[in-house]
């Protein structure tokens, strides 16, 4: 259904009206498009009955739109719409605010009026305007949301890809890039692509370092494997995997959609650690990010106190650091707020909060 109601003119949007091949072909002139709004990620995470998707739309044309995974108690209308780094508004000739705004009413109408669910929106953390809540009170606040500081925030080192390779390589931290000279001097293989195969190599490497290190992951192997199976050409996830003499030694994935990469999951094999295989992994990423034109990669996450091994190899490459605290909220219906504070009235949520913790503690 196409409406209008509270809009400024001109706009007008609709909701759960395209199928998987048109989300696609929507979201691929985003420059903020994301894997998490992928039509696949969302089934695979959440499960297909669980999506929704709005279109903005302005004389006629999509300017903006959004994924969402909606959760709702048995036998009520009551539950949560989350929207994960969303909605996306970086269209060319059609960002701006006034586009932002349209969208955050279009939003607070469908999901928190009409369908009287509780609307959380995790707004991408790359851009500064997101990672502001003054900004985003400005946007948002006319539209009926609220800004929820959280705990928890993202953190993360981002890379500016716009400098030269040669420049790039310079700002490397100086321990860093003699690893990655020790590297390239040790004859590493290295095959990237984005096969089943490749992924499984990827899987017994990732295992096998679980098991060295005698630590248990939250991360589902089985649920990548059938996302990438899942995902379009031109959306996949982008595997490499590094061998020396044939034997694995160091793998990584990331996926590369709108104008920005984003490392997902990497492991390293007990021989492979004397071969700074991951520095040049790393480095191998940001060179074909480069080639294909992306503007940042996104290192997905740091924690120092927690992980300070990770934080200082991330922290190498040179990125800057940035952090987004929290999410923004809108609610009419008393119901959803009391199950949401609930939780558990509502079948999946339990997912959606570890998702949430991981997500913004910058892990998934």
């Amino acid at each position: 259904m196409t409406t209008t109601a509270g809009l400024p003119q001109g706009f007008t949007w609709e909701s759960d009206s395209v199928g998987p091949q048109q989300w696609s072909a929507i979201l691929r002139p985003f420059a903020d498009a994301n894997l998490y709004q992928t039509w696949e990620y969302g089934a695979v995470r959440w499960g297909a009955p669980r999506l929704s998707h709005l279109l903005l739309k302005r004389d006629g044309g999509v300017v903006a739109c959004a994924q969402l995974a909606i959760f709702r108690a048995p036998v009520s209308s009551a539950g949560i719409a989350y929207l994960r780094w969303g909605p996306l508004l970086r269209l060319a000739g059609a960002a701006g605010v006034g586009t932002a705004r349209a969208m955050a009413g279009a939003l607070r109408e469908e999901y928190a009026v009409r369908r009287r669910l509780l609307l959380r929106v995790v707004p991408h953390p790359l851009y500064e305007e997101n990672r502001s809540p003054e900004r985003l009170d400005r946007t948002y606040r006319g539209s009926g949301f609220a800004w929820v500081g959280g705990g928890h925030s993202y953190r993360t080192l981002l890379v500016d890809l716009s400098p030269s390779l040669e420049e790039l390589r310079r700002r490397l931290a100086q321990k860093w890039r003699c690893d990655l000279n020790r590297a390239e001097r040790n004859g590493l293989t290295v095959t990237g692509g984005t096969s089943l195969e490749l992924y499984d190599r990827f899987a017994a490497i990732y295992r096998e370092m679980c098991a060295r290190k005698r630590f248990a992951t939250s991360m589902d192997l089985d649920e990548f494997r059938a996302l990438q199976q899942a995902l379009p050409e031109g959306a996949k996830l982008r595997i490499l995997v590094c061998e020396e003499g044939g034997e694995p030694a160091a793998a990584a994935i990331f996926s590369a959609l709108g104008e920005c990469g984003i490392y997902h999951l990497g492991a390293t094999s007990t021989p492979g650690l004397k071969t700074k295989g991951s520095n040049l992994l790393q480095w191998r990423t940001i060179q074909w990010l480069k080639e294909n034109g992306y503007r940042y990669y996104d290192l997905a996450g740091i924690d120092p106190e927690r992980n300070p091994g990770g934080y200082h190899f991330k922290a190498g490459l040179g990125g800057e650091e940035i952090c987004c605290h929290g999410y923004l909220e809108s609610c009419t219906f008393f119901g959803s707020r009391l199950v949401a504070g609930v939780g558990g009235l509502l079948p999946g949520y339990a997912r959606l909060k570890r998702a949430a913790g991981q997500l913004l503690r910058g892990r998934g």
